[in-house]
């Protein structure tokens, strides 16, 4: 068994209660006594350093992942939320005679003027190149199913960021 082997064993089957794994983030074992841990491992100490060094940096690779996906949730978010305003816009002024002037964005900087008149479909893009047509009522109900995904998918990143810095302090703090 390898050295990172023996410690990665260790860490996953130390006495503590704690030593979960959340969505794929191994727990940090919590060392209370080194020589104990040294003994269970099987390693030295500067093998067991090397491993809680390696293990704080996976973890901070992970933290960074995590970060950027939370960035592109919380920009998702308020797109999301513009885009039911503007749907939910379009149903009220549906059928009252009156047009919804508005400027659109036809390329970044470049703007134009629309006059809309009782729409009855909306266009809304999916990615990957990808627009499709759909009703009013489709299109509000698939931005409200989406946004609601993003707000949940934003608490688990979340919690699994704070997870994390948990177990990046336990992995700090161990004793040297």
């Amino acid at each position: 068994m390898s050295t990172t082997a023996a410690a990665e064993e260790t860490a996953t089957s130390s006495s503590s209660p704690m030593a979960i794994e959340r969505r794929g983030i191994p727990a940090a074992a919590f060392v209370e006594d080194v020589q104990t841990y040294l003994n269970q491992s099987g390693l030295d100490f500067n093998s067991a350093l090397a491993f809680l060094q390696e293990r704080l940096q996976q973890y901070k690779l992970v933290e960074m992942k995590l970060l950027a996906q939370q960035r592109d949730l919380q920009g998702k978010i308020p797109d999301i939320e513009k885009c039911l305003d503007i749907v939910s816009t379009l149903q009220a002024r549906k059928d009252t005679g009156k047009a919804l002037v508005a400027d659109f964005e036809v390329s970044e900087g470049i703007y134009s003027l629309a006059r809309i008149e009782d729409a009855d479909s909306v266009c809304l893009w999916l990615g990957a190149n990808v627009m499709l047509e759909y009703s009013c009522d489709e299109a509000k109900d698939l931005l409200q199913k989406n946004l609601e995904n993003a707000r949940a998918s934003l608490d688990v990143l979340i919690a699994d960021l704070q997870f994390l810095r948990d177990q990046v302090t336990v992995t700090q703090n161990a004793p040297r």
